[in-house]
């Protein structure tokens, strides 16, 4: 059987779990009652002040400030990519610096390929204001041949509702955990309890506060992944045939097997040499035993 102190707990929690923040009150009268019914003296101070701590976090995290319902309609996060063939890979990525930061943007993270026989190519990510995103994708076609080009909008307003809503629940059922721990009289086992209710509360205060300044700055800022890369290198000349390459081929690797032959001589003639030398003392060691034998 869980204590009283706990179970006026989860009684709060269970109002934080609805996403209408009107249940709230009714919750926290139940939480008042059991609390006193388990013997812990409330006093109405407690109550005012709790409401008053409300009050203040929902000030300081801006929802009190700014009607949800207006927040939630500009909550949608932008995002583009585009694939640009340009005459110069330097020339271009500087003008796209230079066209991030006349939009009011900045270029977050760039990687270039600009190896011997490869595809000269660069890929920069530009951070841009979501006002100011349409002028970013008007921008583009200074820069060379446009080839591609992608956007992406997801409305995040519901899941930013959603969120707030369970945060600001999360704080009320806090600041009624700290009320019961500052007028507690129960044993030490409750007061544990309580403890580790509010250190899980808090916790999921942080997770909350961490997915709305994710959705705040990805609906704030759009990410546009620019791809911009030279013209593709022509192999051969113009008019040539497949058959004459294949002879110039077939030519230049008999040169390489005359050239592969010669550089193997320097190898072969002395090693050639060792091996006939040795051949002719083994051979004339042979025969000198029967040179004796004869004498």
């Amino acid at each position: 059987m869980r204590t009283p102190i706990l179970a006026a707990a989860l009684a709060t929690a269970a109002a934080c779990s609805s996403p209408l923040a009107r249940q709230q009150p009714v919750a926290d009268s139940l939480a008042v009652t059991q609390a006193e019914r388990a013997g812990f003296a409330i006093p109405a101070s407690a109550v005012e002040e709790h409401q008053t701590r409300a009050r203040v976090a929902a000030v300081s995290d801006g929802t009190a400030l700014l009607p949800t319902g207006g927040v939630a309609a500009n909550m949608v996060i932008r995002t583009g990519q585009t694939s640009i063939e340009v005459d110069s890979l330097e020339r271009a990525v500087a003008q796209v610096r230079l066209l991030a930061g006349r939009v009011g943007g900045y270029v977050a993270n760039t990687t270039m390929q600009t190896g011997r026989g490869q595809l000269r190519a660069a890929t920069l990510e530009v951070k841009i204001p979501a006002d100011r995103f349409d002028d970013g994708l008007g921008g583009l076609s200074a820069l060379g041949k446009l080839e591609s080009v992608n956007v992406n909008a997801e409305d995040v307003g519901e899941e930013f509702t959603d969120v707030t809503a369970r945060m600001t629940n999360a704080r009320r059922l806090e600041t009624r955990l700290i009320d019961l721990l500052a007028t507690r009289t129960g044993k030490l086992k409750d007061v544990l309890d309580v403890e580790h209710e509010l250190a899980r509360v808090r916790e999921e205060i942080e997770r909350y506060e961490g997915r709305l300044r994710y959705l705040r700055a990805h609906a704030v800022l759009s990410t546009l992944t620019i791809y911009v890369h030279e013209p593709v290198p022509v192999v051969g000349r113009a008019g040539s045939s497949v058959i004459g390459e294949a002879f110039k081929q077939a030519w230049r690797n008999f040169v390489a097997l005359v050239a592969a032959c010669i550089r193997g001589l320097g190898i072969v003639i002395p090693l050639g040499v060792l091996v006939t030398a040795a051949w002719l003392g083994a051979k004339r060691l042979s025969l000198l035993p029967s040179r004796l034998a004869g004498r």
